[in-house]
């Protein structure tokens, strides 16, 4: 791994990142900008095992030029090697690969730097905050904390996607997206004091664009003194 990958590839292989390839088996348009493919792991979840917002690499063709993208496995099965991707569509290679992806179709994998740190004591209330981009990993977030009730901010327009709220014990809360996620920093700001207030062991998880995954974890941690173990932020895109 590594050869024909650049330098990205090369550093992933003197970190023993381990590399598969995974196989196309059914694709569906949940919405015309939000597509779900089924794959075979390759071997995957067998050598890896599996943990909540497990993710992988993959690599494309960018013009001839190597191109990874992180995706975030989707119901995987270890039994059966499967599991689904969800991408949320735009320009770009990687979304141009999913749109004509069909059965039989492979792509390269990287395996390398996910994990995931079971907060204790376990969340009294999850908060929740990304956009379409982070779904599959909200998600998961959601099915491992199991019946803690959770706040999720989302960027954008939930009703279409798979979003896997309980309303008995999730409240969703939307917010558009027309000036570079300024509406959802105000929105979190707004809101959020009360919620953590309110609960004795929250849980804060952010994963949104690089510049509003930065804005919101500096004012959770430092204004409003949630502790770093408490917290999760990665910026999952960057704005163009």
């Amino acid at each position: 791994m590594g050869q024909g990958r650049g330098w990205e590839g090369a550093v992933l292989r003197l970190m023993r990142a381990k590399d598969f390839t995974f196989t196309v088996t059914d694709a569906e348009d949940v919405t015309p900008d939000f597509r779900r493919l089924r794959l075979t792991d390759g071997g995957l979840l067998a050598a890896a095992g599996v943990h909540p917002t497990m993710w992988v690499r993959l690599w494309f063709d960018n013009a001839g030029k190597p191109h990874q993208r992180a995706y975030t496995l989707v119901d995987p099965d270890p039994a059966a090697g499967t599991f689904a991707l969800e991408f949320a569509l735009h320009e770009g290679c990687a979304s141009d690969w999913a749109r004509a992806a069909k059965p039989g179709d492979t792509v390269e994998a990287t395996v390398q730097g996910t994990g995931f740190e079971r907060p204790e004591p376990a969340p009294s209330h999850l908060v929740a905050i990304g956009d379409p981009a982070s779904l599959p990993a909200i998600n998961s977030l959601l099915d491992a904390v199991g019946t803690a009730p959770a706040t999720i901010f989302f960027e954008g327009a939930a009703d279409a996607l798979p979003l896997r709220a309980d309303p008995a014990r999730h409240e969703v809360r939307q917010v558009p997206r027309p000036d570079s996620g300024g509406r959802l920093v105000e929105r979190v700001k707004a809101d959020l004091p009360a919620l953590l207030a309110a609960t004795p062991d929250p849980y804060v998880w952010i994963a949104c664009d690089t510049v509003t995954t930065r804005a919101l974890s500096t004012y959770v941690r430092k204004e409003l003194g949630v502790p770093k173990h408490r917290t999760h932020a990665l910026g999952y895109w960057r704005a163009s």
